[in-house]
């Protein structure tokens, strides 16, 4: 028996856009949106949102969330999660800390964690959905995480992450660049001669992994690319991908964030 948790790492003082998370996109939040996805994605898995903000969790609690705090220092969504591992694995499985410690092992082993981003108001829930069917699989990835093709547009565009691929459709390297390079060919031509793909900023580890996060050694490539990611790839552990065919947007920027408002507002009216 495997369990699957959805949870949601939310902290309030974004260093590009502080309070983004509580920003009124047609009158709900934007940390809101991203929850209700989870909501209608109808999995057979809890919904938690880890933050160290109470405002978050006192607005949270209102729409039903489970809240586990965490501390202030925790510098990525990932770090956050794994802070609280222990929490998540009592929720995961409806036991006490008594019962963590005893069969820890077994826990970590038939346990996997869906983090979502709680900047994307409009996450479509069939790619929760499909996560879900990929985590149940037997394989040898570590974590999964979903991808889609980049319009020619997008390629060049630093704030769009781009995933370069094998041919078993492991991530190979995550950046802000356009990966691969083609040589002898005008960057506006290059996706004539090569599909690039987009990083949907959702990740399915195993827990074990995040029981080992903290340990994984720091990497240079993750400190100058600005993507966590890239801890996982510079340690080893492989990364599957698998492909949807919509892009969730994520909410960095305020012209995003105007962005999301005036999109919702043509969706909802």
């Amino acid at each position: 028996m495997k369990k699957i948790l959805i949870v949601i790492p939310a902290r309030l003082e974004s260093k590009r856009l502080p309070g983004k998370l509580l920003a009124n996109i047609n009158k709900k939040s934007l940390l809101q949106r991203a929850y209700e996805s989870c909501k209608n994605a109808s999995l057979n898995s809890k919904i938690i949102i880890c933050t160290d903000s109470n405002e978050i969790a006192n607005k949270a609690k209102k729409w039903g969330s489970i809240i586990v705090m965490t501390s202030k220092k925790c510098t990525t969504g990932t770090d956050r999660i794994s802070s609280v591992l222990d929490k998540l694995l009592m929720y995961a499985w409806d036991i006490d800390e008594k019962q963590i410690k005893e069969k820890k092992s077994y826990f970590l082993a038939n346990t996997s964690i869906i983090n979502v981003q709680g900047d994307q108001p409009f996450l479509d829930p069939n790619v929760l959905k499909r996560m879900y069917v990929e985590l149940k699989k037997n394989n040898n990835f570590s974590v999964i995480t979903p991808i889609y093709k980049l319009n020619k547009d997008d390629i060049h565009n630093p704030s769009v992450v781009k995933t370069l691929i094998s041919k078993n459709n492991e991530a190979i390297y995550f950046s802000r660049s356009a990966i691969p390079f083609v040589r002898d060919i005008d960057k506006s031509d290059w996706h004539e001669h090569h599909t690039y793909w987009g990083h949907v900023g959702i990740y399915g580890f195993k827990a074990d992994v995040l029981n080992k996060w903290s340990d994984l050694p720091s990497s240079n490539l993750e400190k100058v690319e600005k993507l966590e990611q890239l801890r996982l790839i510079d340690s080893g552990l492989k990364v599957g991908t698998y492909e949807v065919k919509t892009f969730a947007l994520s909410v960095d920027t305020k012209e995003q964030l105007k962005y999301a408002i005036n999109l919702a507002k043509t969706i909802e009216g």
